[in-house]
């Protein structure tokens, strides 16, 4: 569904609800956008702001697919001049399958759950306050005036510095609606045979969603169940939100929907994560093939409306880094900055910790012979009754 898909399922009260909301958080939206407002030219409607650029590692670099420099994409820094345009004229011709911003998202008896608002700090408050203002203009959230399901809400810090709006167990809905919840069992790939598929290919383009749960619909008579406070009122989700106990399986179900016949062929997914791979650019036909699966790809986003992050989609690269692991031609190889993190791990004093260092561990145990026995002296520490000696 796209935006304008979006402004027509929205009825008028609706409409006007958001409009008073975004009119009394106003002076607060205009101090806090900052360099990622949209400004118009005047006269003209043409965007002029720019998206961030941060620093690429040296086998990276970006490029843009308009004129303005308002659209970049991240490509192979190895490319040859023509390989590099053959890529470009592909990904031109599907842009709109990539998003910049968030606005370019083509958008049983019970008893209900009412958490209170927590006090939140400065800092946090103010994160709440652009992830609100942020989700609200682009009509993936609306205030509601009442709901018998309402969550508080918590920050948590993301890897691209990103912050999503959850409760305290990372959730956007109290766990005891989870309880209360039908499980979808659909399954999700078997990690190690998805890297299997992957290793051993000369070229890869690595995918993600735009806050990929967030362009699946929620049913308009489930949606009072996804309402949450914070300080500026109580809203709900048109869209699925992050923590929703079956929006993994819900996640998974739509993509593999939308790319089953490509599945194993030419792509790989888990969740949000699209691992696209193909032959070598050694000859024509091989360049042709190879841009041929993307196209297929970028084509299928392009026709359901799913949207890519354009600064987490890294085209016609050699190598990459999948579920924790480094791809490549090469095969299947450990992510060294996940090494260094278990380096620097203190050693274990307690059970807890001895959990926590195993789990680290034992993530890429298909890599350490014997691990089983070598790890077998801290294993007998989570035995009941085991004194545990520092």
């Amino acid at each position: 569904m796209d935006a304008k898909e979006l402004k027509r399922e929205i009825n008028d009260e609706e409409v006007v609800k958001c409009a008073h909301q975004l009119e009394v958080l106003q002076p607060i939206f205009n101090s806090t956008r900052g360099v990622e407002d949209l400004h118009k030219s005047e006269g003209e409607g043409v965007e002029t702001s720019k998206v961030e650029l941060k620093q690429l590692p040296s086998h990276l670099k970006y490029r843009f697919l308009d004129e303005q420099k308002l659209k970049p994409v991240i490509v192979s820094n190895e490319l040859s001049s023509i390989e590099e345009d053959k890529l470009l004229r592909v990904l031109r011709e599907y842009k709109s399958a990539i998003g910049w911003k968030i606005d370019d998202l083509q958008e049983e008896d019970f008893k209900p759950v009412r958490q209170p608002q927590r006090r939140l700090n400065p800092t946090m408050k103010e994160v709440v306050t652009k992830e609100v203002i942020k989700l609200l203009d682009a009509g993936i959230i609306y205030p509601i005036s009442d709901s018998e399901w309402v969550s508080p809400v918590h920050v948590v810090p993301k890897k691209g510095g990103m912050t999503v709006v959850t409760n305290e167990n990372n959730e956007l809905i109290p766990t005891r609606k989870s309880h209360v919840t039908r499980k979808d069992h659909f399954p999700l790939p078997f990690i190690d045979q998805m890297l299997e598929k992957l290793a051993g290919h000369a070229y890869y383009c690595f995918l993600d969603g735009y806050s990929g749960y967030n362009q699946i619909a929620v049913a308009p008579e489930d949606r009072e169940k996804t309402a949450f406070t914070c300080p500026y009122g109580v809203f709900a989700y048109r869209r699925m939100s992050f923590g929703l106990y079956n929006a993994p399986a819900t996640f998974q179900r739509c993509m593999f929907s939308i790319f089953s016949d490509l599945i194993e062929n030419c792509i790989e997914i888990f969740m949000d994560d699209f691992s696209v791979f193909g032959s070598s650019f050694d000859s024509s036909w091989m360049t042709f093939l190879y841009l041929a699966n993307l196209t297929l790809v970028l084509k299928r986003c392009q026709e359901t409306n799913l949207v890519l992050n354009w600064e987490k989609c890294h085209f016609m690269v050699r190598e990459g880094i999948v579920l924790g692991h480094h791809i490549s031609a090469k095969g299947i190889e450990i992510d060294k900055a996940k090494v260094e993190v278990i380096e620097q791990l203190p050693p274990p004093v307690n059970v807890k910790g001895v959990r926590s260092f195993l789990g680290h561990a034992g993530f890429y145990r298909r890599f350490i012979k014997d691990f089983s026995k070598i790890v077998k002296p801290m294993t007998n520490l989570l035995e009941k009754e085991t004194p545990f000696c520092v």
